[in-house]
């Protein structure tokens, strides 16, 4: 054995397993446990979710017996439950942090307001954070990882998604000094930007999703939002707002994501984009090179004849994959993928139907706007609200269908996110 396999058996052998806590017992919280039930080294010490009998359910699902775990109400009664050799279930996310044998805390919540209230506790309990919750990250990533490095911890993303699937491709491109010209993903489902959660009810419940969710997918808004938290992490950005996502193949990608005078669709080298056709669940690099012995040597390896390569990566595995994040921060002191100290690309927010003064608009995935992305710099000039922010503020005069919404169209609220947003703003406009 060899790598993190080899660690997290010498911290079995050694009964002293990393220990995390999850907040969030959704679909991908429930499953980070059950993947931690069939690893060694590792444990799900506490879950914490507003749905008490979900957390327990968790650790029932993943096979943990139910004398096993204690619900919890303060930090001093989950610390003896741990010390105890229990599993703490809590309905205060709060609490999570405070649990001292916790080395690290998933965010598995998905929502930007919790996102921002479980980072701050985490950071002043010197928690790492391990940020499965890519809608807050591509909101406030720079500031919250400015926190985690002032409060000695790391703030990573997770494994397992698709952008830092993306940067296990994108690390081995650079360290070989290969060109990068786009990088992006394959869209999951089929593309309807109309999409509501009534439509897809009856879907989401077959898949065990809940219905804004399975929207956020299915009106592109988390390709946007996926694509913009890999952008922030390298500095890419997309070629034109909103990206071009043709639909396409693997074996096509190579010809597609070049350069006009090379055939392809793009205006310029370095772009996050995205696929739709038979692409998902995969991620894809289109790299060049100008060395001519190192062209020979691509199409001894059945690469092509360029001038464009393929990179590919065909599968993700989500939550399955997250356990590896916390063990190698915990092993090795590294983040997966953190953003840049300042966003390079915004998630900007586009009017799903037409808006009238009064309106208040949803959540993402809801029935008011979804998401689009575009470098920051063209979303400062454009004014564009941040899809992040969306969430309460009112429209304050008409805003049609498919329109950008700009800040100054809609009355703000105040909320932590807000405030932690307008902080990364000011230094920001120093950075950028």
């Amino acid at each position: 054995m060899t790598g993190i396999q080899q660690d997290l058996a010498r911290r079995a052998a050694e009964r002293r397993p990393i220990r995390f806590a999850v907040v969030g017992a959704g679909q991908m919280g429930t499953d980070i446990v059950s993947q931690v039930h069939c690893m060694r080294g590792i444990e799900v010490s506490a879950i914490a979710d507003l749905d008490l009998a979900r957390a327990a359910e968790a650790y029932q699902i993943a096979g943990v017996p139910a004398e096993r775990v204690a619900v919890s109400h303060s930090a001093d009664a989950a610390n003896d439950a741990v010390r105890a050799g229990k599993f703490v279930v809590t309905e205060d996310p709060a609490l999570i942090p405070a649990i001292e044998a916790s080395e690290s805390v998933v965010d598995a919540t998905g929502h930007p307001e919790a996102g921002a209230r479980i980072a701050l506790d985490c950071f002043a309990h010197r928690k790492h954070l391990v940020m499965m919750n890519v809608e807050g990250d591509v909101t406030i990533g720079p500031v919250l990882r400015r926190k985690a490095e002032a409060a000695g911890v790391l703030y990573s993303m997770a494994a397992g998604d698709e952008p830092t699937a993306l940067m296990e491709l994108y690390g081995f491109a650079t360290a070989l000094g290969l060109e990068i010209v786009a990088a992006g993903k394959g869209k999951n489902n089929p593309l309807n930007r109309d999409a509501v959660p009534e439509e897809y009810e009856a879907e989401a419940r077959r898949r065990g999703l809940n219905p804004h969710m399975l929207v956020e997918f299915v009106d592109g808004s988390k390709t946007m939002i996926e694509m913009a938290c890999f952008a922030n992490a390298t500095g890419l950005t997309p070629d034109v707002p909103d990206m071009h996502g043709p639909n396409t193949s693997v074996p096509e990608l190579k010809n597609v994501f070049r350069l006009h005078e090379d055939g392809g669709i793009l205006g310029r080298k370095g772009v996050v984009d995205y696929a739709v056709g038979k692409v998902a669940p995969g991620v894809f690099l289109v790299v060049s090179t100008d060395h001519p012995r190192l062209k020979q040597c691509l199409v001894l390896r059945d690469m092509g004849p360029g001038p464009t390569y393929t990179l590919f990566r065909p599968f993700h595995l989500c939550s399955m994959e997250v356990p590896l994040t916390v063990a190698e921060i915990s092993l090795y002191g590294r983040a997966c993928m953190q953003p840049l100290d300042h966003l390079s690309t915004e998630v900007t927010t586009i009017a799903k139907r037409h808006l009238a003064p009064g309106d208040v608009l949803e959540g993402i995935g809801g029935r008011t706007h979804r998401a689009g992305c575009r470098s920051y710099a063209d979303a400062c000039a454009a004014d564009a609200l941040p899809l992040g922010l969306a969430k309460g503020c009112r429209v304050k005069r008409p805003v049609a269908k498919g329109s950008l919404i700009a800040r100054s169209m809609v009355e703000p609220v105040d909320t932590l996110l807000h405030q932690l947003r307008a902080e990364q703003d000011r230094f920001s406009e120093v950075l950028v």
